[in-house]
């Protein structure tokens, strides 16, 4: 299945250190040669400073060589660098250390208050803010996330959004609480980028695009680990027409995570299926996979044997998606549930057995999953067992109900038109730098 595989894609907008959960995945997974995949992590830590990841990946990939004298010599000079850096922010951490320190950085209303403080009591300087930060950089690509969150955090408090270190300090502290797995953090964290980028004047429209890009690949990270992140990344990639159009622009591979958060959300689905299959419609000609095209068969088409097919791929493909593994089993479930709602609205005697084919599922587990379904769903069927049929009710959804249907979403959706409203009015201008390290 490394034909659907999409970590090469992927790893184009992400940083490098995001990239290793994605090849420890797949290596488990075995999709591709062990020592390719060894040469790849290789390659990737080159331009990091996990000296000791590197020379471990090393052995593994060559157990019958010694560990070159390059990396030998990149480990004294990382641990030099490192004593440096210290000794350089050992004078400012004590600072932060302080207890009345603590207590003005909870008292302080902005970092302003909080510069000025340290400033008079402590002779703070704006060039231990700069020491924090190449110290806390240096930390990250060490692989030490969670000092650098906690020097980044300093950083972005201390600095005004202006400065040419704001925006690099919010991706840094990004991606240090994505690889910590801190959701909730990495959340606000994701917030902020956002608004930071949609409340910024870069040099031009393409590192605007390029911007989004990222936050788009980094935000699935958190979407699919975050309680609500089904929500929001329809929120985001759907109904916010700067970020759709990035998708359309740039990544229409993305599309896949999108349909799949759909499919899998049982409050929204269906409010926001037919936007979905209009934008899956458009970008058919330049990306497709089973995920896509089984909407594709079973909203466009109505070619159920076609979603049949697509869904036993589908089930695949999920397997073998680092961020969709856990969404298999309540994928399958609501595409089942999808093509049986689908399949009454046509018919309205349906013989059980066709319905089980059509579901990929044996005649008993078909005939029990249906009477569950009726039964929780409050469906207008029943089941004829002598006949094996499944008989529909013929209940006209009245002009009220449409109406009620069709509007459930606007409020939510003006609820968020106006936060995003107020948040662009609130927010200052930042700066066009991206977190080191990208490329």
């Amino acid at each position: 299945m490394a034909e659907f595989d999409l970590t090469t894609t992927l790893g184009q907008y992400l940083d490098r250190h995001l990239v290793f959960p994605l090849l420890e995945f797949l290596t488990v997974k075995g999709l591709y040669d062990e020592k390719e995949m060894l040469m790849g992590k290789l390659d990737l830590l080159s331009n990091t400073n996990m000296v000791d990841f590197a020379m471990d990946v090393h052995r593994n990939l060559y157990p019958d060589q010694a560990v070159p004298q390059v990396l030998k010599d990149k480990r004294q000079e990382v641990v030099a660098q490192l004593k440096t850096l210290q000794a350089k922010t050992d004078s400012i951490t004590e600072i932060f250390e302080k207890p009345e320190v603590q207590r003005q950085i909870q008292a302080s209303r902005d970092g302003r208050q909080l510069y000025d403080f340290l400033s008079k009591e402590y002779g703070f300087k704006h060039d231990m803010i700069n020491t924090l930060y190449d110290y806390a950089k240096f930390q990250y690509e060490c692989g030490n996330y969670s000092g650098a969150a906690e020097f980044l955090y300093f950083v972005r408090v201390l600095i005004p959004p202006n400065d040419r270190n704001f925006l690099n300090a919010c991706w840094g502290k990004l991606a240090s609480e994505i690889l910590m797995q801190n959701w909730e953090y990495a959340l606000e964290d994701l917030n902020k980028v956002k608004d930071l980028i949609d409340s910024n004047s870069f040099n031009s429209d393409l590192m605007t695009l390029q911007q989004r890009t990222w936050v788009i690949h980094w935000s699935l990270f958190v979407y699919f680990n975050h309680p609500k992140g089904r929500d929001l990344i329809i929120d985001q990639f759907l109904y916010t027409p700067t970020y759709l159009n990035a998708i359309q622009t740039t990544c229409p591979h993305v599309l896949r995570y999108l349909t799949t958060a759909v499919i899998t959300n049982k409050q929204r689905r269906r409010a926001v299926l037919k936007d979905l299959v209009k934008v899956i419609q458009q970008e058919s000609y330049t990306y497709k996979d089973p995920i896509t095209e089984f909407v594709q068969c079973l909203y466009v088409d109505f070619d159920f044997d076609g979603a049949q097919k697509k869904l036993r791929e589908c089930e695949t493909v999920l397997f073998n998606d680092f961020f969709l593994v856990a969404c298999l089993e309540d994928f399958i479930e609501n595409a089942r549930l999808l093509i049986f709602e689908t399949f009454c609205r046509i018919h309205e005697c349906i013989s059980t057995s066709m319905l089980a084919e059509k579901l990929n599922m044996s005649l008993d587990d078909a005939e029990k999953w249906i009477v569950n379904l009726i039964r929780n769903a409050r469906l207008d069927a029943k089941i004829d067992s002598k006949l094996g049929h499944v008989v529909m009710g013929t209940q006209a959804i009245s002009p009220y109900q449409q109406v009620i249907e069709k509007t459930k979403n606007l409020s939510f959706r003006s609820q968020m038109l106006a936060l995003n409203i107020e948040k662009k009015l609130g927010n200052r201008g930042g700066q066009d730098s991206q977190w080191a390290g990208q490329e």
